[in-house]
């Protein structure tokens, strides 16, 4: 019989496991911290709640709106007409540990231990040996161990052991920064329903920044490009001023940090060992999305070993494995096409910035940004909207370049008036989390207060 090894038990681990499981197949699922709380917007498309059988228990909150706001903080709002459609907000911790415990009830073996090292075999090709800390005890170093299995799945983030084990090559990393704000009654019930994304150089030189509503707090964060990650604090110092009028007696409860990969890794199989999730470098330019095609990717892989293993009868080869990267690539090669040219056009300065949101109001703009986020599909144009979209790009770059601002202004609250917002402001702005001044790239001014 196949003996598995899945390690890391986020959503692309603990969907990989629960497929082996529920197959017959052997399987140890690894994971080092079960009350983990990732640094993650939270955001899932509704393809992933009935394909995942996600159940509402889970999700913070149904997002029916979203909010797009312009360097120059033009706003403009985003409506899901259906009301059977939203975009699911969930915090990791709880969300994590639904999928690990779902796939431990199937049948795998949760461990609670940290792989510190895998002997690869000859020319990589297994058995492999781990050898990791068991944790299970509940000692603050764990309990040496060791366990030899055929296959490895690896969906152990950004700084997987079991990409280096494998010679998988390196990629560059994103860093997302986060924190966790509770606010007063009324500010909290402004996010309701509502998300909200900022675009800005203040925010962002090369992504965006977001406020997204959980249970009882909002995650307020931002993210940069590798070669930009020594300006992140004052990047998230940046959003904290943009929305401090949406923010107002806001509390830090939770500081987070997270890299994330920019492009999939040069080898994401190798030998017996394959790379699922943001292991492999499953994250989208654009939206930043991961979640999604990490719990996607672990479940392709996952079938891939069950299928060409007759069910874990025979130790697939290396070959069998690589059929799955076959099958992702052709399913979703072209939305990361799209997604990182969407990018490059509209992220690069505030000018382009100005054109994505202005862009943002056409509504047959939102329906195709919002069917192919919901469903996951690049979602064909008719020939009219192919003309329609070029002359709106042409149009809104052009007219970005006039309102790209020449200084940041705060946004105004959306629950208060003007004088009782700078009343409670002057009382004390965000209370916890950073303090650092807001970052001033070259050729671009500081953000000024209103």
């Amino acid at each position: 019989m196949v003996r598995v090894a899945v390690v890391g038990g986020g959503p692309s681990g603990s969907c990989a496991a629960e497929v082996l499981a529920k197959a017959g197949i052997e399987t140890w699922l690894f994971e080092r911290k079960l009350d983990n709380a990732k640094p993650c917007g939270g955001a899932i498309p509704l393809c992933m709640v009935q394909e995942f059988d996600l159940p509402d228990g889970i999700i913070d909150r149904k997002v029916r709106r979203m909010k797009m706001i312009s360097p120059s903080n033009r706003e403009v709002d985003i409506h899901l007409d259906n009301s059977d459609e939203y975009i699911g907000m969930c915090r990791r911790e709880v969300l994590d540990a639904f999928l690990r415990d779902r796939a431990a009830a199937l049948g795998a073996t949760l461990v609670n231990g940290l792989v510190q090292r895998i002997e690869t075999g000859s020319n990589r090709q297994g058995p492999y040996t781990l050898h990791y800390a068991d944790y299970s005890g509940g000692g603050a170093t764990g309990e040496a161990r060791t366990l030899e299995v055929d296959v490895i799945i690896g969906a152990d983030g950004a700084n997987s052991r079991v990409a280096k084990a494998m010679d998988a090559g390196d990629y560059n990393v994103a860093i997302a920064f986060q924190e966790r704000i509770r606010l007063p009654r009324e500010e909290m019930a402004y996010y309701e329903d509502l998300a909200e994304m900022y675009v800005g150089t203040d925010v962002s030189p090369d992504f965006y920044a977001w406020v997204f509503p959980k249970y009882d707090h909002v995650a307020v964060g931002t993210g940069t490009m590798q070669q930009n990650q020594s300006l992140i604090k004052g990047l998230q110092e940046g959003i904290r001023q943009r929305a401090s009028r949406r923010l107002l007696r806001g509390e830090v409860i939770k500081v987070e940090a997270h890299p994330i990969p920019e492009h999939p890794r040069p080898r994401r199989v190798v030998g017996r060992m394959a790379l699922v999730g943001d292991a492999a470098g499953y994250v989208t330019k654009s939206s930043g999305e991961g979640i999604y095609f990490a719990a996607k990717s672990g479940r392709m892989c996952a079938e891939q070993i069950v299928a060409t293993s007759q069910a874990g009868a025979r130790v697939p080869s290396e070959a069998d494995l690589k059929g799955y990267l076959r099958s992702w690539d052709r399913q979703y090669g072209t939305t990361y096409r799209v997604l990182d040219l969407l990018q490059t056009i509209f992220y690069r300065n505030d000018a382009a910035r100005e054109a994505f949101v202005e862009m943002c109001d056409d509504k047959d703009v939102q329906r195709l940004t919002f069917d192919s986020y919901l469903y996951k599909r690049v979602v064909a144009m008719n020939p009219w909207q192919q003309v329609k979209l070029t002359l709106l790009t042409i149009g809104a770059i052009l007219r970005g370049n006039a309102l790209a601002p020449m200084g940041y202004r705060p946004v105004p609250s959306a629950v208060r008036g003007a004088d009782e917002a700078e009343t409670i402001l002057a009382e004390g702005g965000i209370r916890g989390g950073i303090r650092v001044a807001p970052v001033t790239p070259d050729r671009e001014p500081a953000l000024t207060r209103s």
